[in-house]
């Protein structure tokens, strides 16, 4: 932690590592601030001082924590947070420059309360900063969100409803391993029974959430973001099989992973997945791919791909007269 970090700003994230780390040592908390044993000691002392119930125990458990039912003061900002805090907000939700808007609305509340000189510019940037939305993305309900996430943190498999871009709709019952947000889109990622595989749904398809009695135990080894880019592409109602006559290495970039799985064939490769809308993969993923293909497999993405193919061809039609 930088020098110039003033006592007062040292204290409250001691007070912020004992609320998440009851029993936190002098050590411990000395080397999570980057100070002294005898200088985090001081820190408790400010905190006492403040009013703040902090026990100590001595011991292999003992270590310092909150005395339960203790008052916590507000949350203080650096000017720093505020404007991080500002700008994420506005990057995931642009409609937040909006007081009407939900998340707007809780975002003026906090601006509200932070001191006046770090205030004064959060509400500035709120206020004078424009973003523009992101047409990918999508907002999944909060309360089905908060479901996931608890389902996730209590390890409980989940019966889900779901509603395809298609509007076809099925129940699942699943063990939510992890929510992963990407690219202004939330995923859940989990462990399908009614497949036996690895899925990954879109939260805001979601439709309803019931939690059951079964406990589960996520891999040892899992690395969400990665398990949900190799998984994105499988696990759809339509079968998707491409081939493209270049090398791999030139043609993964342009591969988006819900495209599915590029895979080495001869002097070219070959992309394999599935897909819940044919028509979007047809004219937003495979037209943007300046390689030569052959559509395989998928008769659905077959007919798309010729629909495209129809209309591009007929754009080039002579015009009579």
């Amino acid at each position: 932690m930088p020098s110039d970090v003033s006592p007062t700003a040292r204290a409250l994230r001691a007070l912020e590592i004992l609320q998440t780390r009851p029993g936190t040592t002098a050590d411990q908390l000395a080397e999570k601030l980057g100070v002294t044993e005898r200088a985090a000691r001081r820190y408790i002392g400010i905190l006492r001082e403040a009013g703040i119930q902090v026990e100590s125990a001595r011991g292999p458990h003992g270590g310092y924590r909150l005395r339960r039912g203790t008052r916590l003061p507000p949350i203080v900002f650096t000017q720093a947070e505020a404007l991080g805090l500002v700008m994420a907000v506005l990057d995931g939700q642009p409609a937040a420059t909006e007081a009407d808007d939900p998340v707007g609305a809780a975002l003026g509340k906090v601006v509200q309360a932070l001191p006046e000189n770090v205030g004064r510019q959060a509400a500035a940037l709120r206020e004078h900063a424009k973003a523009a939305p992101d047409r990918q993305a999508a907002r999944p309900d909060p309360a089905t969100t908060s479901a996931l996430v608890a389902a996730v943190a209590a390890r409980r498999r989940v019966l889900i409803t779901y509603r395809s871009e298609t509007g076809n709709a099925w129940q699942a019952e699943v063990d939510p391993w992890a929510v992963v947000v990407r690219y202004g889109r939330w995923y859940l990622l989990c462990h399908s029974h009614r497949a036996d595989a690895i899925r990954t749904y879109r939260v805001d398809r979601v439709r309803a959430v019931r939690q059951t009695a079964h406990e589960f135990e996520p891999p040892d080894d899992l690395d969400p973001v990665a398990a949900l880019e190799a998984n994105l592409g499988t696990g759809w109602e339509f079968p998707t099989h491409v081939v493209f006559d270049a090398p791999l290495a030139e043609v993964a970039p342009w591969i988006r992973p819900p495209m599915g799985r590029l895979e080495p064939s001869g002097d070219g490769c070959v992309l394999v997945g599935s897909t819940s809308n044919p028509a979007m993969y047809a004219q937003e993923w495979l037209a943007a791919v300046p390689f030569a293909f052959r559509v395989q497999g998928g008769d659905e993405l077959r007919a798309a791909v010729a629909a495209v193919a129809k209309r591009f061809a007929a754009a080039l039609m002579p015009q009579d007269g």
